[in-house]
């Protein structure tokens, strides 16, 4: 038996399960070649974005205090490293569902070619290798086109996931980079207004003697 003989002699039902299985197919292709191909620009796009984030808030907060200053920025940088980690979490949870369920779409197909095999059987009155070989070929076919969409899946999804995390590990240590570097920065200028202000004090006592 080969595809040809199976698709002639499969119904309307086989035939929407197998083209099912194709469009999950080239579905978990398409999103796992988008994903990989995508991960290193969203990688630098991302601690690009986090570094214009800090630069803004600087800007905006320059007036408040030390402690606001600090928990302004871990605000910021946590909302953009969530926003990044969902923007690079768009279509990973498509492979997971394909990967559920491509099995079990399988296995319907399989359930239903031995529906046929034994109808055959009842209508015949006989359990006959050509009563039973063209629709229990049918179910083995299904179920090959279900494990063959669901384990390229699984793996894809697997990947992906890896990356992500990776990606978020990544990111969080730039955050925390740039976190630091406020801070200093926060601490250098309050060191030199404190400076400035003890020498004016100073200067301004000298002139009063």
């Amino acid at each position: 038996m080969n595809f040809s003989v199976y698709w002639q002699h499969a119904d309307a039902v086989s035939k929407t399960l197998y083209f099912i299985l194709l469009a999950m197919s080239i579905t978990t292709w398409t999103v796992f070649i988008i994903r990989i191909l995508g991960t290193k620009q969203i990688k630098q796009l991302a601690k690009d974005n986090l570094q214009k984030a800090i630069n803004d808030l600087k800007n905006r907060v320059s007036g408040l205090a030390y402690d606001h200053r600090k928990a302004a920025a871990e605000q910021v940088l946590l909302q953009q490293i969530a926003r990044e980690k969902s923007a690079a979490d768009k279509g990973v949870s498509v492979l997971g569902t394909i990967a559920s369920i491509a099995p079990f779409v399988g296995l319907f197909g399989t359930v239903w070619g031995i529906f046929h095999a034994l109808v055959a059987v009842g209508s015949s009155g006989q359990a006959g290798l050509a009563q039973v070989a063209t629709p229990v070929g049918e179910a083995l076919i299904m179920t090959g086109l279900g494990l063959a969409v669901a384990i390229p899946a699984v793996l894809a999804y697997n990947i992906c996931v890896r990356q992500n995390r990776t990606l978020s590990n990544d990111l969080q240590d730039h955050a925390h980079g740039l976190l630091i570097d406020t801070i200093l920065q926060d601490q250098k200028h309050v060191a030199e207004s404190s400076e400035s202000v003890a020498a004016n004090k100073a200067q301004y006592a000298g002139g009063q003697a």
